[in-house]
């Protein structure tokens, strides 16, 4: 059984090595970004010592370098960059973390044994061949713990942490600079532009859930077909594109309902956003989204594919005022009881503990 601890100065100083070859713009490396900021706080430099290797990006580099994160820049490129393996051996060992901890696969790949616990955590449905070697597998969601131990993966070296989110209220926006009546139903959805977050299916709902609006935050290789679904299903007026947006507290205070339709989605991190800012949840019925969500009580769920029954989750959330707000109550304390930033970082810095030899 893993013990219990009750502050952070419960646990043994950790020595940290991170890396990270991610996008600029992605779900688990927002994650990536918001728990090295958080482990880098004064109030847990008793707990873990950290550094960190990205891809090089201004943008995180930035964020990194706000929130006192030691970090250095190295090119993580395809298969012939050796010099990324070479620099990053050599940073590791001048470091001398006791846990390494790769995320995803190019940074996987790129983290070379040593004398240290090497752990990969993962956000999605990955190949463990890229783990070979690995000690430990960090999920963030329960079915991906099912996903690798289904490939082989021994099961007591699988972990499941969930993600956290900030409940800092946000700033609301001024509808009309985005053309959205200040009175009309705004519907809110995070994610990239890809088949897998279904924003198709969502945008065929919207037709079926009059005078909403919908307002779709990410950027993806499906935007033009999908602003030729919502001019071809009469919605294009009242659907918004607003590209890749890192202010995502304001957009769920402006918006009235946060939507989740994906057909794969491992945890559904939004759902969480929206929890701890005080807004509804309607989610389609895909893996991360029924792990969370307890239908009719957290949020409302319908089933995959179905625009239907996603409009008729709609139009209840936005008709039933009392149900809303109940489920706004419930699904704030699911926040607080769960994925709040001090609940979450504790689970990590426990658990890295636990690996050392």
């Amino acid at each position: 059984m893993r013990r219990v601890v009750t502050s952070f100065s419960d646990i043994c100083m950790i020595r940290l090595y991170q890396t990270m070859a991610g996008a600029r713009h992605g779900g688990a490396e927002v994650f990536f970004e918001r728990l090295v900021s958080a482990m880098a706080k004064p109030e847990r430099s008793t707990a873990v010592s950290q550094r960190v290797a990205i891809r090089r990006d201004d943008r995180r580099a930035g964020i990194l370098r706000t929130s006192g994160v030691d970090f250095t820049e190295l090119g993580f490129g395809g298969a012939i960059d050796f010099l990324t393996a070479w620099r990053l051996k050599k940073d590791i060992r001048a470091f001398a973390p006791d846990v390494v901890l790769a995320w995803m696969n190019r940074a996987a790949s790129k983290t070379p044994p040593g004398d240290y616990i090497r752990a990969g955590r993962i956000g999605g449905y990955y190949d463990i061949k890229y783990y070979r070697g690995f000690d430990h597998l960090i999920c963030n969601a329960p079915g991906l713990i099912d996903h690798i131990t289904g490939q082989g993966w021994p099961v007591e070296r699988a972990h499941y942490l969930p993600n956290f989110v900030a409940a800092a209220p946000g700033q609301i926006l001024d509808r009309s600079v985005f053309g959205t009546p200040q009175d009309a139903p705004l519907l809110l959805a995070l994610g990239r532009l890809h088949r897998n977050k279904a924003f198709d299916v969502l945008i065929r709902a919207l037709a079926k859930v009059p005078d909403a609006y919908l307002w779709i935050a990410g950027t993806g290789p499906e935007e033009e077909a999908l602003k030729a679904l919502a001019a071809e299903t009469g919605v294009g007026s009242r659907v918004v594109f607003l590209g890749w947006r890192d202010d995502t507290a304001d957009l769920l205070a402006t918006a009235n309902i946060l939507v989740c339709s994906s057909r794969v989605e491992g945890l559904g991190n939004v759902v969480i956003e929206a929890w701890a800012r005080d807004r509804p949840v309607v989610a389609a019925r895909s893996e991360g989204p029924v792990h969370l969500i307890r239908d009719g009580e957290t949020g409302l769920l319908a089933e995959l594919e179905d625009a239907e029954g996603l409009a008729a989750q709609l139009r209840t959330a936005i008709a039933d005022k009392t149900l809303a707000t109940s489920l706004v109550v419930a699904g704030r304390a699911e926040y607080e009881a769960k994925f709040s930033e001090d609940t979450v970082v504790r689970q990590y810095l426990d658990l890295l503990s636990s690996f050392r030899r």
